[in-house]
C-alpha cells in the first residue's frame, strides 16, 4: 500500500473544500468540524472500497449532483433563523457532513474508487486510519491558519456572507461539475424531440 499515493489523493481530492473549512472551522466548535468532517471522509472512502465498480452501475455521478441542492437550502433557510435557535435545532456535525459530501461525493468516489478496490480489508483499515488521520491534522492546521491576524480580521467581518456565497455557489459547482445540468438537458432535448414527432 502507497502511503504517498494516498495522501497526494487526499490533499488533491479536498483542496477545493479547504477554504470552505476555513469558513466552518470560524464559525462552529472544532470537535465539530472534525467529527463531521471524518464521518464524511469515511462514509465515502469506505463506500468506494466496499463498493468498487459496482457502485457506479448503481449511482452514477450525475445523481450525485442532486446533493447540490442541501447547501443551496441551508445558505437561503438560514435566512429565516434565529441565531440561537438554528444553533439548538441544526447540528454543526451535520452541516459540515452535508458540505462535505455536496462538495466532494463525486470525486472522491470516482478517484479512491480504482485506488482502494485492489487492496485487502487488513490494508484498508490502515488506509483509512490514515487518512482520518491526515483529515484531523488539515482541521487542526486551518483552525491555526485562521488565527492570523489578517485572517481573523476578515473571517470576522465576513464569515457570515461569505459561507453563504459559498453554499449557493458549491450548490451550483456540484449540478454542473457532477454532469447533472448535462443529463437533464439532454433529457429535455429527448422529449422535446418526441413530443415533435408525436
Amino acid at each position: 500500500m502507497n502511503y504517498w499515493l494516498l495522501f497526494v489523493t487526499f490533499i488533491a481530492v479536498n483542496l477545493d473544500f479547504f477554504f470552505i473549512l476555513l469558513c466552518l472551522v470560524n464559525k462552529y466548535p472544532l470537535r465539530d468540524v472534525i467529527i463531521g468532517y471524518m464521518i464524511g471522509v469515511a462514509l465515502l472512502v469506505t463506500s468506494s472500497f466496499a463498493a468498487g465498480k459496482v457502485l457506479a452501475l448503481f449511482f452514477p455521478e450525475w445523481l450525485l449532483g442532486f446533493l447540490g441542492i442541501l447547501p443551496i437550502y441551508m445558505a437561503l433557510h438560514d435566512n429565516d433563523e434565529d441565531p440561537n435557535q438554528q444553533s439548538a435545532t441544526r447540528s454543526p456535525i451535520l452541516i459540515v457532513l452535508i458540505t462535505y459530501l455536496a462538495v466532494c461525493s463525486g470525486c472522491n468516489l470516482s478517484i479512491f474508487l480504482p485506488i482502494l478496490t485492489g487492496i485487502s480489508l487488513n490494508h484498508f483499515g490502515l488506509a483509512l486510519s490514515f487518512i482520518l488521520t491526515l483529515t484531523i491534522l488539515v482541521v487542526i492546521l486551518i483552525k491555526e491558519i485562521g488565527k492570523l491576524s489578517p485572517v481573523a480580521r476578515f473571517m470576522d467581518k465576513y464569515s457570515e456572507l461569505l459561507m453563504k456565497i459559498i453554499y449557493i455557489g458549491v450548490g451550483i459547482y456540484v449540478f454542473f461539475d457532477s454532469g447533472l445540468i448535462r443529463h437533464l438537458s439532454g433529457l429535455i432535448r429527448h422529449l422535446a424531440q418526441w413530443g415533435g414527432l408525436v
